[in-house]
């Protein structure tokens, strides 16, 4: 009735924490097996294709750097994938003897899907390199759309350039315009 309270006492986000917890496993799988294709397209025997996705290689690194980029975001999630409600340290004079660190695993869940986003991008750039370095051959049309798609945003690599900007129209690519699956699967409210 009126002038009565309620006291739920429902503050602990644990239930928050474990779900941000098993969000990263998926995040950390995505960046590592595009971390993989990424290495197989540049490794010749592998692919047909020259080592670092260029036709001139040498002192032109082509794709090298973009690759070793990958692979430390890839790595960086593997040590972001750590559970975060594992660990507690006691608050307010040990009134709050057991903390969720939600904060913490929700918080991460940010740089995980933008370190994907690049690492996924930075694969869709290869693919589009390796497409054209054997352009005789052709695709179906949804990945010929999608080349078609890549391209508008960054250009051939025939010699090296700078690929940060390369690479930042890349990651907006994964997080906007057609989000791979495995990226869906890491970000809130999707499944």
């Amino acid at each position: 009735g009126p002038g009565r309270g309620v006291a739920g006492a429902d503050w602990q986000a644990e239930r928050v924490a474990v779900a941000a917890d098993r969000s990263p496993r998926a995040g950390r799988e995505s960046g590592a097996s595009s971390g993989r294709w990424l290495a197989r397209l540049r490794g010749s025997g592998l692919s047909g294709l020259p080592p670092v996705l260029v036709r001139d290689g040498g002192l032109n690194s082509g794709f090298m750097i973009a690759q070793v980029t990958a692979a430390a975001l890839a790595s960086e999630n593997k040590s972001l994938a750590h559970p975060a409600s594992v660990d507690s340290l006691p608050t307010s004079a040990n009134q709050e003897d057991h903390v969720s660190m939600a904060t913490f695993a929700a918080r991460r869940l940010g740089d995980m899907v933008n370190n994907t986003a690049v690492v996924v991008g930075i694969e869709a750039m290869a693919a589009a390199q390796g497409m054209e370095l054997k352009r005789t051959l052709k695709s179906s049309p949804m990945v010929e759309a999608e080349f078609a798609t890549i391209r508008e945003k960054v250009a051939f690599l025939e010699r090296d350039r700078y690929l940060a900007p390369d690479i930042e129209a890349m990651r907006l690519w994964a997080l906007r315009a057609k989000l791979p699956t495995a990226l869906l699967s890491i970000l809130p409210n999707h499944s």
